[in-house]
């Protein structure tokens, strides 16, 4: 595997080393002692798929605050999407900024996305599955969001004529960073 380092502390673009063939390629998308040289995490408790009908279905900024933060490993292995995250951990160096991939079932590219970090996609092409892997579990309780169009974060959306929401995701209060780290980490 090779890991890409992005503009975010912490987190990374994977991309597959595939062994290539007659028959096609292999390739490993995880390895414990990888992740572990790299100091990631390498307990994952759950995992999940998302299925999105339409392209411009939109999803996120999503997170779970503490003590359930969680680290999430994302890979689209069908159609395609537009990844992004944002850091909102107070005491990093990059707190407040984001980062965008595209993921794809053709380029097989996976994000990490740290603990502390929002994280939300916009599908590119109908039919379009994403796959999680996530080290904790899912409390509904200390589930939060940021908005996904939140001028603080800057984040270049792709342009749709049509895009699915959910008024949950649609209607996250603006961002506002002195009152983050006392209000919504908790």
């Amino acid at each position: 595997m090779i890991f890409l380092d992005t503009e975010l502390t912490g987190a990374f673009v994977i991309e597959p080393e595939p062994i290539c063939d007659e028959r096609g390629f292999f390739a490993r998308l995880w390895c414990q002692r990888e992740f572990e040289a790299r100091g990631l995490e390498t307990r994952f408790v759950q995992s999940s798929i998302s299925f999105n009908r339409r392209a411009g279905t939109l999803r996120g900024l999503h997170y779970q605050a503490r003590p359930f933060e969680e680290v999430k490993i994302v890979r689209c292995t069908s159609g395609a999407i537009f990844d992004a995250v944002v850091d909102l951990s107070p005491a990093s160096p990059t707190f407040g900024k984001h980062y965008s991939v595209v993921l794809s079932a053709s380029n097989r590219r996976m994000l990490y996305v740290p603990r502390g970090f929002a994280h939300g996609f916009q599908t590119l092409e109908d039919d379009t599955e994403v796959t999680y892997q996530m080290s904790e579990f899912y409390h509904p309780e200390v589930a939060r969001g940021v908005r996904w169009n939140d001028a603080a974060f800057g984040i270049d959306w792709p342009q749709v004529l049509h895009r699915t929401i959910t008024p949950r995701d649609n209607t996250y209060p603006d961002f506002d960073k002195k009152q983050y780290g006392r209000v919504n980490r908790d």
